[in-house]
């Protein structure tokens, strides 16, 4: 990815921005099969869909690595709840 700096159009930056999408879908995409799978191991080990304790790690190490990266820690807690949630409800299925 080329910094933010070294962009000197909106049609480069636009560009830029469009691949960075695309990777972050790929990525939830792969978070989403990563949570099918949760679903099996849960329902085989006998756990619920939703354990606060670990919801509540996930989101703790999400605020610590936007904070890391720059990136206003409650956006990223924002996100990820609904992503959670979203999953939450996946798994419920």
């Amino acid at each position: 990815m080329t910094a933010p700096q070294g962009i000197a159009s909106m049609a480069a930056l636009r560009a830029e921005i469009d691949a960075l999408d695309a990777k972050i879908v790929a990525a939830l995409a792969a978070r989403a099969r990563l949570i099918d799978r949760a679903a099996e191991v849960k329902r085989a080990e006998g756990l619920e869909a939703r354990i606060p304790a670990r919801v509540e790690q996930v989101v703790a190490q999400v605020r610590a690595a936007a904070q890391a990266e720059g990136l206003d820690p409650a956006l990223a807690e924002a996100l990820w709840r609904q992503i959670i949630e979203w999953s939450i409800v996946r798994e419920e299925a």
